[in-house]
């Protein structure tokens, strides 16, 4: 059974930092992509930052150079490392999972932490 089970969000002031954790049982990171995406209020879903199988990133315009993701193989979990928080970067952040070409199965999800950023 696949479970995404995030953690670390809050609420935090305009210019902090929090890191998200997204510990991931049921799956390998040998054939999975992973992703942090956000959803703000009357928005839509949004990818964040990925990580590739072989350990490429790659992140939105609108946090290059503020958010890191990285992952702990023998910890099985994926994070993502926010700095200079904005307010604009208020949502519920959920981890994804999506199998890479050629493996079979479906993408999987968490359940979101809330992340609060206020002015």
């Amino acid at each position: 059974q696949v479970q995404l089970v995030e953690s670390g969000g809050g609420l935090v002031q305009a210019g902090g930092s929090l890191r998200l954790s997204c510990a991931a049982s049921g799956i390998s990171f040998r054939f999975n992509t992973m992703g942090w995406y956000r959803q703000a209020p009357g928005k839509q879903r949004e990818l964040v930052a990925g990580i590739t199988s072989g350990g490429s990133t790659n992140y939105a315009d609108s946090v290059k150079g503020r958010f890191t993701i990285s992952r702990d193989s023998a910890k099985n979990t994926v994070y993502l490392q926010m700095n200079s928080l904005k307010p604009e970067d208020t949502a519920v952040y959920y981890c994804k999972a999506d199998p890479v070409v050629g493996i079979l199965g479906p993408a999987y999800w968490g359940q979101g932490t809330q992340v609060t950023v206020s002015s």
